[in-house]
């Protein structure tokens, strides 16, 4: 019997085009408090927690915990509402998983969003039978580029970490993945760069350019 082999996608930037609707809820969310926030300060916190993000920024001296978890719960219900209203599916997500679900991959979501977010990215893509675990935020102490998430992933889909591959579009996501000792994939969206991502063991512009065959060649050309 073959050994267990699996994929584990971000979701941010990999399932969806979320770019926007994160960072207008940012705005939204700093504006209700008269916080500064522009996108040069936003586009680097991909893959970081809200309550990270929030902490980061605007934690010290001025927030205590309590109204960090109010102001995180709050910047996540605006982006559910901007994400109702359009939902940018990634170009290719859905046939990707249901590629990799057919040759055999178990696939996972490892996300640094909250879990109401992934769930409603998993039934928007109408894909929630494909994915035989589901790692959010809420799951993990620590967001990327720690690898929690994505050890968690593999744990709860039996897999050892040699054996995964991650498909991940920011910088700290693919340092996290390198970290769990899995195969890292980047994949250029919105607001990223090959550069950033040059860390990955191959970097695509599309999920297209992303097959069960490939996938399997990386992994089984692991150091």
């Amino acid at each position: 019997m073959d050994k267990p082999i699996a994929a584990i996608f971000d979701m941010d930037g990999v399932l969806v085009d979320t770019y926007q609707a994160h960072f207008r809820s940012w705005l939204e969310m700093a504006a209700s408090e008269g916080l500064p926030f522009s996108e040069e300060e936003f586009a680097p916190t991909f893959g970081r927690t809200s309550r990270e993000i929030i902490a980061h920024f605007w934690g010290e001296n001025r927030y205590n915990d309590a109204r960090i978890a109010e102001l995180d719960r709050r910047k996540e219900a605006a982006f559910r509402r901007v994400i109702a209203d359009h939902f940018p599916a990634m170009p290719g997500a859905v046939d990707l998983l249901r590629s990799l679900h057919k040759a055999g991959f178990r696939l996972a979501v490892g996300s640094s969003g909250p879990p109401e977010n992934v769930q409603v990215v998993v039934d928007k893509l109408a894909a929630r039978d494909l994915f035989g675990a589901i790692v959010t935020g809420a799951d993990v102490t620590r967001g990327k580029p720690a690898p929690q998430v994505f050890l968690l992933a593999a744990e709860r889909l039996g897999v050892p970490p040699p054996r995964c591959a991650v498909i991940e579009d920011a910088a700290v996501g693919v340092a996290a993945a390198n970290a769990a000792g899995m195969t890292s994939v980047g994949l250029v969206s919105t607001g990223r760069t090959r550069e950033e991502l040059a860390a990955a063991a191959a970097v695509v512009g599309s999920l297209s350019e992303i097959s069960p065959s490939l996938l399997r060649n990386l992994i089984a050309s692991r150091p």
